[in-house]
């Protein structure tokens, strides 16, 4: 005898528990079956062929799963999952959940990163880490960031952070749209950066991108429109004015006859305007999974010519071809170009920002008498106008292509064995060409027109294979991991320089008639690096956490007998709250001490044959009489280094976790202390040698600091109000160099002709060096240097170090409040106890050639007796404490408000979502500094050389409008 079991159809709502308002998307399944079905913008379902009495599972992101038993009539509630404790982690080769970490993290919160006018995904890190330092070096479109975790650790050496994207490390991440990403985490000691081993010395930044989900078919779409504008602005002297302080100068005769024509400021900036368009579109079953998206970005800078466009695709498929077997594949293709000005120096080598102060404002834009060519009547003086500058560079473009493809696959030998092989290709190709025509710049009609192309490629390959155990046995967890990891990298470059041109508009190279041959060539370099890596943990009941790390590392890039580094790593967690003595303790929901240490290594920033001896080619002048037939010399560029090994970095690091009050409170402390030894350095030979310099290991950098990150649930339920909170002190120190004590570093003016950074041991990473200065003598109007020495005059002997610019702490402060679809986010970020050097003021306030100044040198010292402030004309400028200004800042950085349109309306017409949104960032900067922007540093991403500002392009201010859209 048989009986046909029972199917029913199954209609039901899914519904928020707190709000009532419908879940669209969320997945509902059999348990033990394949049928599964998703709701739709109503938070309605039906599901067929339901077997009666089998239990549904009902989840979506964000909710805590509900099993339910099945019954024609059903609707459920989802209740929001608070508990972040649970939240799985992506660790190196593996993820973790949050409450089991030993070792010190940094999750980014990326809730509002569709409303923010950010066009880099490093932007959204600044000030949401603690302990991670991202710094906007410059203004300009296509300027990248500086990131440090926690502080420099290098010399010579990278200190860039490693990159590892959907599991592919990469150099940067320029090519990647901030909307792509689903996750970051930043590993910021060695106890969970040493399983990267030679890569992570300088932390590690794990980035998870978006993935096809289990549901309903999804459509997105982000739009946002910029408006840029200067934060700050410099007031130079008007013409009768320049012409007063000229006459007292003394070294050009200007007419009397000369009127303001020109406001340069108003000539070179402009409105800036952002344009960021992404769309994506994502679904999913059991079985495959994918999402496609796509994006432009079109920034055009705050001074004219300046830009950065972007286009960007990706792809993600996961496929669950079997049971035991799933596939991956991550594409990912960019091209972006951009275009800069000339920053970080004189009016008089081209330097845009100086020249718009520098530039007499007598004088017209154009020459009257020369059409086509730029003013360039200055009697005497070696300047140009900022919008001559400007066109030296408006033909320029760098532009880049990149494509990243990774494809794995995952094989479970069993529930608790699983392998993943990788691999992945990273090929970029880039072509930066310039262009100066021969008639409207003064430097272009001495070139006669100038042209360059250079183009290169580079070609990253990386094979992984990594084998993960994981048991759990009772009260008793294990994880064994063990895996290898091969990267090579081919590069190719070629360039060539050209001049002579005709006039015209012909930029291509074939219209010059000179082919330099010194500076046309081509080269090539390769590396690689071979790794063996394995992990073990062991977790007794959530209390006791063990974690041990082990890589070893072969690099091309060293000396064979010293090619292989070892990198081991050890960290431990003890949840007090899961002991028995806190169990009555209801408050706290998590207590977590832990520890680690660990050893990372370093062999990026030297060159990719650096041991070998290597020699500078030079061609000979074969046109020249009897040279025909000549062959290029060689000349010895450096000393063969046969010991040259790994740089290495130890750190310690205790860190506590506490999670409390339901869940509203969770506090990580950290403190750290991280030393650098055997540092790859460039070090300067004495006279004499056959070669200039040689590479090799020496010294040591510290770095000791402490980090507080605090997220609290303020107010719940209609009215929310949450708050994020981190904030980082480090210390950094050179503690020793052998062959080389001082490097210095960072020539200012001409006029002065000295450096104003020195690099020595028992000082902080980039300080700056020169003289004390004690005010403006009111005799005679100069200077007053303290005389350290005590020899009655003033000479070198009387310097010392006159300011540090590394800060005593930075921190970021975020609060988000929601009601009733409104959401508002108020994000502030700083800086304290830095020091700028503004070399800017030499060029503006120096008063020692023809160039104009800003109206502060109107306040200089004129007659006997007078006190004042500021130097008289032609003073004895030294770089000194008179130009080193307090860098502190708080800055608005960000204030965006938006709302989700809800109704009936949009629910029959398929929309999920719809959220327009307005924000403004950099809103307001609350600073001492003088300067136009104090998140400034001429020499970029240096560790040498920080807070240097010399005509650097500042930041702007942003509004912003935009739009979120979902159906």
């Amino acid at each position: 005898m048989s009986y046909a079991q029972t199917n029913l159809t199954v209609n039901g709502k899914v519904i928020d528990e707190s709000t009532n308002e419908p879940i669209a998307g969320a997945t509902v399944s059999v348990i033990g079956g394949s049928n599964s079905t998703s709701t739709n913008n109503g938070g309605s379902f039906t599901l067929t062929n339901v077997p009666a009495n089998s239990k549904l599972r009902i989840s979506f992101i964000g909710y805590v799963s509900q099993e339910v038993i099945s019954k024609a009539d059903l609707t459920v509630s989802l209740k929001s999952a608070t508990n972040t404790l649970e939240d799985v982690v992506v660790i190196g080769y593996g993820s973790v959940k949050r409450k089991d970490v030993t070792t010190a993290i940094s999750s980014v919160s990326l809730d509002d990163i569709n409303e923010r006018p950010i066009v880099s995904a490093e932007q959204a890190i600044q000030g949401r880490a603690a302990g991670v330092s991202v710094t906007q070096t410059s203004g300009a479109p296509d300027a990248g960031l500086s990131i440090r975790v926690r502080g420099t650790t290098s010399f010579n050496g990278s200190n860039n952070p490693l990159y590892v994207v959907d599991n592919v490390p990469v150099d940067n991440i320029n090519f990647l749209s901030p909307t792509d990403i689903a996750d970051i985490q930043i590993m910021k000691d060695a106890s969970s950066a040493a399983i990267y081993g030679s890569r992570g010395a300088n932390g590690v930044i794990l980035i998870t991108t978006k993935k096809g989900k289990t549901g309903a078919p999804k459509i997105t779409f982000n739009m946002l429109a910029t408006q840029n504008k200067i934060t700050n602005k410099i007031t130079p002297l008007n013409t009768a004015q320049y012409k007063e302080l000229q006459d007292e100068i003394g070294m050009i005769n200007l007419p009397s006859n000369l009127t303001d024509q020109t406001n340069w400021f108003d000539e070179t900036f402009r409105t800036g305007v952002i344009q960021d368009y992404q769309v994506s579109v994502s679904d999913g079953s059991e079985r495959l999974k994918y999402m496609i998206s796509g994006g432009y970005v079109n920034n055009k800078g705050i001074i004219n010519e300046a830009f950065f466009k972007r286009y960007n695709f990706r792809g993600n498929i996961e496929n669950n071809i079997r049971e035991w077997l799933t596939f991956n594949a991550n594409l990912s293709y960019s091209d972006y170009a951009g275009n800069g000005i000339i920053q970080g120096t004189g009016a008089n080598r081209g330097g845009v920002i100086m020249s718009t102060i520098n530039t007499p404002t007598y004088a017209p834009v154009w020459d009257p008498f020369m059409p086509g060519q730029y003013y360039n009547n200055f009697y005497g003086v070696n300047i140009n106008s900022p919008l001559e500058n400007i066109a030296r560079t408006s033909n320029n473009k760098n532009r880049e292509n990149r494509f990243i493809g990774s494809g794995s696959a995952i094989i479970k030998f069993m529930p608790e064995l699983n392998l993943r092989t990788t691999f992945a290709l990273d090929r970029r190709n880039a072509i930066s060409t310039t262009f100066l025509d021969p008639l409207t710049t003064s430097w272009g009609r001495n070139q006669f027109g100038e042209g360059a192309d250079s183009r290169n490629m580079n070609t990253v390959t990386t094979f992984d294979n990594v084998l993960t155990y994981n048991k759990n046995v009772e009260k008793h967890g294990f994880e064994a991991m063990v895996g290898t990891s091969y990267t090579s990298s081919d590069y190719t470059n070629s360039y060539i320089n050209a001049s002579h041109y005709r006039p015209g508009m012909i930029q291509t190279l074939n219209a010059a008639n000179k082919i330099s041959w010194t500076a046309t060539g081509s080269g090539a370099s390769d590396w690689a690096i071979m790794s063996y890596f394995g992990r073990l943990s062991y977790n007794y009941d959530g209390k006791y956490i063990i974690t041990g790390n082990m890589r070893a590392d072969g690099s091309s890039k060293l000396h064979p007998d010293s090619r292989w580094g070892y990198f081991p790593s050890f960290s431990a967690a003890w949840r007090l709250s899961s002991e028995d003595f806190m169990k009555d303790v209801a408050w706290i929901n998590d207590f977590k001490i832990r520890g680690g240490w660990g050893l990372t290594g370093n062999q990026d920033g030297i060159g990719d044959y650096a041991y070998l001896e290597r020699y500078n080619i030079s061609r000979e002048p074969w046109f020249e009489e009897n040279k025909q037939n000549s062959l290029v010399t060689i000349t010895r560029a450096n000393l063969r280094t046969p010991d040259l090994h790994w740089e290495n970095t130890k750190q310690v690091n205790v860190g506590l976790d506490f999670t409390g009050f339901n869940q509203r409170l969770t506090v990580n402390l950290d403190y750290y202390n991280k030393t650098t030894n055997d540092m790859l350095m460039y070090v300067t030979l004495p006279e004499g040698q056959t070669a200039n310099n040689i590479v090799r290991n020496e010294g040591e950098m510290s770095n000791k600091g402490f980090e507080a990150n605090i997220l609290s649930e303020n107010l719940v339920g209609e009215f929310k109000w949450n708050t994020a909170f981190n904030i980082s002190f480090n210390k950094n120190k050179l503690v020793s160099l052998d062959l080389q004590q001082i490097y210095p570093a960072a020539r200012t003016v001409e006029v002065v002709n000295d450096y104003v950074v020195r690099n020595m041991p028992g000082r902080p990473m980039g300080s700056f060096f020169g003289y004390i200065s004690q005010g403006v003598n009111p005799e005679t109007g100069d200077m007053i240097y303290q005389d350290i020495n005590g020899d009655g005059r003033i000479s070198s002997s009387d310097r010392t170090f006159i300011g540090d610019p590394n800060p005593n702490f930075t921190f970021g402060l975020t609060n988000n409040f929601g009601y009733k679809g409104f959401n508002l986010s108020i994000f502030l970020q700083g800086s304290q106890g830095n020091d700028i050097f503004n070399a800017s003021r030499m060029e503006t306030e120096g008063m020692y050639d023809g160039k104009n100044q800003s109206t502060r040198v109107l306040q200089r010292w004129r007659v006997p007796g007078q006190i004042t402030e500021v130097p008289k004309a032609g003073y004895n400028m030294l770089n000194s404490t008179y130009f080193i200004e307090d860098g502190s800042y708080l800055r608005v950085k960000n204030v965006s408000l938006s709302y989700n349109i809800k109704g009936e309306v949009l629910n029959r017409i398929g929309i999920n979502r719809l959220q327009p949104f307005v924000s403004a960032s950099n809103l307001f900067t609350f600073t001492k500094y003088t300067g136009l922007d104090p998140e400034v540093n001429q020499y970029g991403n240096s560790g040498v050389v920080q807070g240097v500002d010399w005509g650097t392009y500042p930041q702007s201010k942003s509004f912003v409008v935009g739009l979120n859209l979902e159906f």
